[in-house]
């Protein structure tokens, strides 16, 4: 089986003992010796920097790209603008969708900060669906659980103003990304609003009301949530 990758991912691949690893995925951890052997020969470990390209949209599909370190936006071109579609820290799969469903990615990754992402070629990672039920079982559920975390923010998201919207996406970064309620914005005001469907400036207003309000403590990308329980209710009434 061979596995081709671009002579820029080469200069950067680290070795890697997917055996060893501490930071395997849920499905990984379902493999047998040899099917890790099989894997470590069929799969690199590359490092990026902080606003290097990990997909490109448009791009030949051939490889699994699974988040070991780091922050990742994964974004799409639109007719007008580009869409911010999540924001994904580590460890997690990478455009497992657009692997399998269609031979070129249907959107971009871009590392967010320093990352780590192994890649698997997609071939050997079709045939242990195939191979081992408890390892496709764990990429059923995390596809599953992707799937659905994307509806349920696409209704909230759809049904606010944005005050709420805003407050829901600062929530969202300290509970599911930072897990703290102090961080710095890892993206810019601008693609705040790629992520939410509004402009910039109504993203700059909207963080300066909740400053103001004690609600939020803003210096620079450094942000604090001085007010979580009144976040909360903006966020619940939109």
């Amino acid at each position: 089986m061979y596995f081709y990758i671009s002579l820029i991912i080469v200069n950067k691949m680290n070795k890697h003992n997917c055996k060893v690893c501490k930071i395997k995925s849920a499905a990984a951890r379902n493999l047998n010796t040899e099917e890790f052997d099989i894997l470590e020969c069929n799969s690199v470990q590359v490092a990026f920097k902080k606003g290097e390209i990990i997909i490109k949209q448009g791009s030949l599909s051939t490889n699994v790209a699974y988040l070991k370190e780091g922050l990742v936006k994964l974004h799409m071109d639109g007719p007008v603008r580009e869409k911010i579609l999540r924001i994904v820290k580590a460890p997690s799969y990478l455009g497992i969708p657009t692997t399998f469903g269609v031979k070129t990615n249907q959107f971009s990754a871009t590392a967010l900060d320093n990352a780590e992402i192994c890649f698997i070629d997609s071939t050997l990672f079709r045939n242990f669906i195939f191979s081992n039920g408890k390892f496709a079982y764990e990429i059923i559920m995390e596809l599953c659980t992707n799937e659905l975390m994307d509806y349920q923010r696409s209704v909230s998201l759809a049904q606010k103003q944005i005050p709420g919207m805003v407050a829901e996406t600062l929530l969202c970064l300290a509970d599911k990304i930072f897990e703290s309620d102090h961080f710095n914005l890892p993206v810019t005001r601008g693609e705040i609003g790629d992520m939410i469907g509004t402009s910039r400036e109504s993203v700059s207003r909207a963080l300066t009301d909740l400053s103001n309000e004690k609600i939020i403590e803003l210096n620079g990308n450094d942000l604090s949530i001085m007010n979580k329980d009144l976040l909360v209710q903006i966020s619940e009434k939109g």
